[in-house]
Parts: structure tokens; C-alpha cells; sequence
């Protein structure tokens, strides 16, 4: 009798990267006071969610040296994480050219932000500025939420509805954490769970793309 264990291995995997920002603990009430004045500033806009405000989308281009410092660190965090699921050289990884746009989002209480992905983006990193105490009430209040959808056919009984990770199936949750910043791919629907909290979550959300030498690459969004 054959007792050789069988090779398992996971395959069609989704990477969920994790990066902390060294320079967070200095930078993030800076960003906190500019983000919230920025948002007082500005005027309403149609259709705009009194619980969760999002600001336009040129974030990355301010001036000001506190979102500079941010953006860069994004950016060194989004390449750590493309480094350590793909096999190309820093070199070849340096020479591609970077898209990105981004904009900060405050999450009010009992506020949420709904469900989304980026199509004509290739990376989705959120960077947490901000966030309330864990609620006793409600463990996932305020949470990233990122749903399975690769899985959706997949019949479920008693065997397939309680693997493992990273075999087991179901939304992925992560709880935002000042000075860390999240990395994923942009097609992943997520959403941010509702706030029960009296006290706001404030977020940087930033879409990437990359375009290798000879590429004509797509019209900027």
C-alpha cells in the first residue's frame, strides 16, 4: 500500500500584501489635520455620501510635503510587494513607468464605504492614516472586506466549505491599522465595512499601473 503523502499546493492564489510606513508615526497627524481641513474646505458634491467622504482623485499630486513623503512611500510599498511575487529584476521593475491616482477618504460614524473595484487598474493600496479603537459590538466594524468571487461555482458541502486556509473559501477581512498600508489587486471587489465607532477612519487609497519599455499602454484615467 502507497502511504506517500499527496502534493497539494494552491494555485490561481490572490496576493494580499501588508507593508508598515516607517515614517508614520510622524506623518500621520499631519496628514490627519490636512485631510480634515481639506475636506471642511470643500463644497458639497453631488451625490456625495455625508458618512464617507472621498476626495477627488489628484491626491497624489499635491504639493504639499507631507503627501509627497506619502506618495513615495506608497510607492516603495507597492514595488516590496510586486518584488515578492514576481521575478523581475529591480532593474526591469525600475524601468517600467508608473500610472497612479489617489485621493483620501474619511469614514464617519455609522458610515461605510461601498463595495468597488478598479478595472483599468492593476494595484489597489489603501494606507490607514487613522482608525478607531476595535468595537466590542460589532468585531467587524470598520473592516477592509475583500470578497471571493473566483469561487462562486464551486459547490459547497462538508468537505469544500471548511478548508483551510489558503484553500478555504470566503471574504477576506482586514482591520485598518495606522502606519500600514494594504496591497492587492485592483479587480478584487472590497468594501469598507460599516463604522460603529465614535470616531473617524480616515484612509488613502491609491490605483497603479505599470507600462514596460515599448508598451503603448492604455489613456490616462
Amino acid at each position: 500500500m502507497n502511504t506517500a503523502p499527496p502534493t497539494v499546493v494552491p494555485i490561481l492564489a490572490t496576493p494580499f500584501g501588508v507593508v508598515p510606513l516607517p515614517a508614520a508615526a510622524v506623518l500621520n497627524p499631519v496628514l490627519y489635520s490636512l485631510f480634515t481641513s481639506s475636506m471642511r474646505a470643500d463644497d458639497p458634491r453631488p451625490g456625495q455620501d455625508p458618512l464617507c467622504y472621498r476626495s477627488r482623485d489628484d491626491l497624489l499630486d499635491w504639493p504639499e510635503e507631507p503627501v509627497r513623503t506619502l506618495a513615495a512611500e506608497i510607492y516603495r510599498g507597492v514595488y516590496t510587494v510586486i518584488n515578492a511575487v514576481n521575478d523581475f529584476t529591480e532593474a526591469q521593475l525600475r524601468s517600467f513607468t508608473l500610472q497612479a491616482r489617489g485621493w483620501f477618504t474619511v469614514v464617519e460614524p455609522d458610515g461605510a464605504m461601498p463595495a468597488i473595484n478598479y478595472p483599468q487598474a492593476a494595484w489597489c493600496a489603501i494606507y490607514c492614516v487613522a482608525a478607531p479603537e476595535t468595537s466590542a459590538a460589532r468585531q467587524d466594524s470598520g473592516i477592509l472586506r475583500l470578497y471571493e468571487s473566483r469561487l462562486g461555482t464551486m459547490f459547497a458541502d462538508a468537505t469544500t466549505s471548511s478548508m483551510r486556509l489558503p484553500f478555504k473559501p470566503g471574504h477576506f477581512g482586514w482591520r485598518p491599522e495606522p502606519g500600514r498600508l494594504a496591497v492587492f489587486p485592483a479587480s478584487l471587489t472590497h468594501e469598507i465595512a460599516l463604522l460603529r465607532s465614535t470616531q473617524h477612519l480616515v484612509l488613502v487609497t491609491a490605483c497603479l499601473r505599470f507600462v514596460a519599455p515599448g508598451q503603448q499602454g492604455v489613456a490616462r484615467w
